[in-house]
């Protein structure tokens, strides 16, 4: 198995890309369309244990767009072979300051393209140092 394989880890680091700026933007349609759409997909949240991508929808769409501007620290990008990756990713918002973001996906490629099959997101108080 080759480790960050260079054209997989690119192709991974564009589609996390994506994902963010639909996060920030509240692009709703393309976060969904960057998650498994399965019934065995699962987010935890900060505030929600989400199982499914039913799940998922409900909370994405239902939503605030207030506040999602975030600055990213210390994103790193693993591939494993040509078809499996995890991204992780520190995260700060101005309008919660004193404390900090962390965000784990598990990204797979499928028929269909690349997409989150797992994903994590939790705050702690700190920095992103």
């Amino acid at each position: 198995m080759i480790i960050d394989d260079p054209a997989t880890k690119a192709e991974v680091e564009a589609v996390f890309r994506r994902y963010e700026a639909a996060l920030v933007g509240n692009d709703v349609a393309t976060l969904e369309d960057l998650f498994r759409d399965d019934p065995r997909t699962i987010r935890y949240g900060v505030g929600e244990n989400l199982y499914g991508m039913d799940a998922i929808r409900a909370f994405r769409r239902g939503r605030s767009p207030a506040g999602l501007a975030r600055d990213l620290a210390r994103t790193v990008v693993t591939t494993y072979g040509t078809d499996m990756a995890v991204a992780s990713t520190l995260f700060t918002r101005p309008g919660a300051p004193g404390k900090v973001g962390r965000q784990s996906q598990t990204w797979v490629r499928l028929p269909e393209g690349w997409k989150v099959v797992a994903a994590h997101v939790s705050v702690i108080d700190g920095t992103a140092d």
